[in-house]
């Protein structure tokens, strides 16, 4: 039976059909060629007219799949920026597209790709720290986390506006995370390993003084609202921590970070807050395994932004806060979760909580071999652990408050209400 679409390109309903200059090249510009572009995580580029002719067809099809472009946030809970969400009629023109012969148009028109200055998307840094020799990942056995200590050098309190990470090689480095230290402990441990940086599991193997974010695949860098900024005191070191997940053949790394300061001083701090636990045992089999988190603000807080967490065994995830008169307020809700897509989904407008409202998390996982991404198989139990083969499950909330004081006070209630004293011990050990 012919489909509407086809009838419509046989009876000529379309004002004309559609070409890549005209039509396609701005959708994949729009929504693509951020990660299909040379130097990026995709596996090919998707720019010009070349690139996209061949694979005209697999364009169509995985787009009216869903699975292209990535993105996991479920549409209506809570809004974001840089949502690469697809309209039904940009699918319609690239399905029509592959359908009618994947036609040229006028190529001088077809519109230009952004450049994007040394790599940098944000523009060119303020600060750019670099590890600071090459790291060598072996060709086989476990993942490996490792701590690289990049002085800042900066000799006043600044505050940061966005960090954009620049892995040196994507086959290796599965995520980071920017920690901060002024303590000197991170500069104490590395002293100590003779490799660049020095090993470290779970934690960074110090109380951290504060933390910049991160990076995954997927991750797009943005500034934060006019206002707000993270603190970077001065004297602090970056604490670079590095996944590596080894590609079959030995290899070396050799990762940036950029820092975009504020233009001037913020007027509201923004701080990172985990929803987690590490009570976490799957047993073999297990379809449906759920855990729940919760803590109670003291204090009214806004949240700017959402970084869920899990590995493959990982289902599903809803944060949301409900308040005191019991109103649900949304975070996000990742209904169809995948490990190699982690975002940081940052809100486009702050979203209000209540004094006195709980955040929640909620996270389900698949331990069965129904699950295609199970890494046992058969399926084991599985518990929390930094291996891929292991799981987690916890959601970073970057929040502010009126105050400092009532920052930390928001702190201090999380880590009293989720984190036990062995968690904490296990943190400050690096286990």
């Amino acid at each position: 039976m012919a489909t509407w679409l086809s009838i419509w390109l046989t009876l000529g309903c379309f004002p004309q059909n559609p070409t890549f200059a005209d039509d396609v090249a701005p959708i994949l510009h729009r929504h693509c060629v951020t990660c299909h572009r040379p130097g990026e995580v995709a596996p090919f580029p998707l720019i010009t007219y070349e690139d996209a002719k061949k694979r005209a067809g697999f364009i169509s099809q995985i787009t009216a799949e869903g699975k292209m472009p990535p993105w996991k946030a479920e549409p209506g809970y809570n809004r974001f920026h840089d949502e690469r969400v697809l309209t039904a009629t940009e699918k319609d023109t690239l399905k029509a597209w592959a359908a009618s012969g994947a036609e040229p148009g006028d190529l001088t028109k077809a519109p230009r790709l952004r450049t994007i200055e040394n790599g940098w998307r944000l523009g060119k840094p303020d600060l750019v720290l670099e590890m600071p020799a090459d790291f060598t990942i072996p060709a086989g056995g476990n993942d490996l986390y490792r701590c690289f200590v990049l002085p800042t050098g900066i000799t006043e309190d600044k505050t940061v506006s966005a960090i954009e990470f620049r892995p040196g090689n994507h086959r290796v480095v599965h995520h980071g995370l920017v920690f901060l230290d002024k303590s000197g402990q991170a500069r104490a441990l590395d002293a100590k390993d003779r490799e660049p940086g020095y090993g470290t599991f779970g934690g960074p193997g110090f109380l951290p003084t504060g933390g910049l974010g991160g990076w995954a695949p997927g991750n797009i860098p943005r500034r934060l609202p006019e206002g707000l900024g993270r603190l970077l005191p001065k004297g602090a070191d970056v604490v670079l921590q590095l996944h590596y997940h080894p590609s079959g053949k030995e290899e070396k790394d050799r990762s940036r970070v950029g820092i975009y300061f504020t233009p001037t001083p913020a007027r509201e701090i923004v701080a990172m807050v985990p929803l987690l636990t590490r009570d976490i045992q799957i047993p073999a089999g297990e379809k449906r395994y759920h855990r729940h988190v919760e803590f109670t603000t003291p204090e009214t807080l806004q949240v700017a932004a959402v970084t869920p967490h899990m590995h493959l065994l990982g289902k599903e995830m809803k944060v949301r806060a409900v308040t005191p008169q019991g109103n649900e307020i949304p975070l996000i809700w990742v209904k169809d979760w995948n490990f190699n897509w982690q975002d940081t989904y940052q809100c486009r407008e702050l979203v209000e909580v209540p004094a006195g409202s709980k955040l929640m998390m909620d996270a389900w996982y698949d331990n069965s071999a129904d699950n295609p991404l199970n890494p046992s198989v058969p399926p084991k139990p599985a518990k929390w652990g930094e291996q891929t083969q292991d799981e987690m499950c916890l959601c970073f909330l970057s929040l502010t408050t009126r105050d400092a004081d009532s920052l930390r006070k928001v702190r201090t209630a999380a880590l009293r209400q989720m984190v036990t004293p062995s968690m904490l011990l296990q943190i400050l050990s690096g286990r």
